[in-house]
């Protein structure tokens, strides 16, 4: 993966405990103690450090504030229903919950038409209940044009398989589970690509010839 020299990033509004997204991801726990004004002070608190840390590396940030209505509660993801790519590509992607699907804004998709001319829209895969989180349910290797896909209630094997032969890129799937042995929802909380280095969760993979394949 290259360095990116340019970001997305959702500035919250009230980002806060997602009940649609609860049951399929199983490290999502409710804070009882943590009132909601507490937790949007302590999520934009993180975001303004991390866009201001990021410009202070000459990474061009873009920032969308959020809009209160309808309520996203995870729209500071916004990798997950958006990514961009090589050859001016846009890809828009089909996201499990209801509530998520509201963060995919008309306006978002406007601004980054200027550049990326290219769309690849899975978004109507929702509706044969098929679905792709971005980013979040493939960890591309750029440099290698390969993509790992652990496979999940969000992560649809099939779906995998035609976003990588649109864009070109070598489709590696398996089988991740957490401690309970359910699916861990996203590819992205057990891996990452990076330019020097990468990061892999092995223990979560039991299938020991899909861990040496990675």
């Amino acid at each position: 993966m290259t360095t990116p020299s340019k970001i997305l990033m959702i500035k919250p509004i009230k980002f806060g405990y997602n009940e649609q997204t609860a049951n399929s991801n199983s490290f999502q726990v409710l804070e009882k103690e943590n009132d909601t004004n507490n937790i949007q002070e302590r999520a934009l608190r993180e975001f303004n450090d991390l866009a201001s840390k990021l410009k202070e590396k000459e990474i061009d940030v873009t920032i969308i504030e959020d809009t209160s209505k309808p309520h996203t509660p995870d729209s500071i993801f916004p990798n997950n229903w958006i990514s961009f790519h090589e050859n001016n590509t846009m890809v828009l992607y089909p996201m499990l919950a209801e509530n998520r699907r509201r963060e995919r804004r008309t306006d978002i998709i406007t601004h980054f038409l200027k550049e990326y001319q290219t769309v690849i829209d899975l978004s109507q895969q929702e509706e044969n209940s098929f679905f792709l989180e971005g980013t979040g349910s493939i960890v591309f290797d750029y440099e290698n044009k390969i993509a790992y896909a652990a496979i999940s209630p969000r992560t649809n094997k099939n779906l995998v398989y035609e976003l990588c032969k649109q864009v070109n890129y070598t489709p590696i799937v398996f089988t991740a589970l957490d401690s309970t042995n359910a699916a861990i929802y996203h590819t992205n909380v057990l891996m990452c690509v990076g330019t020097t280095f990468a990061v892999l969760c092995a223990e979560s993979i039991p299938n020991q010839i899909e861990q040496h394949q990675i």
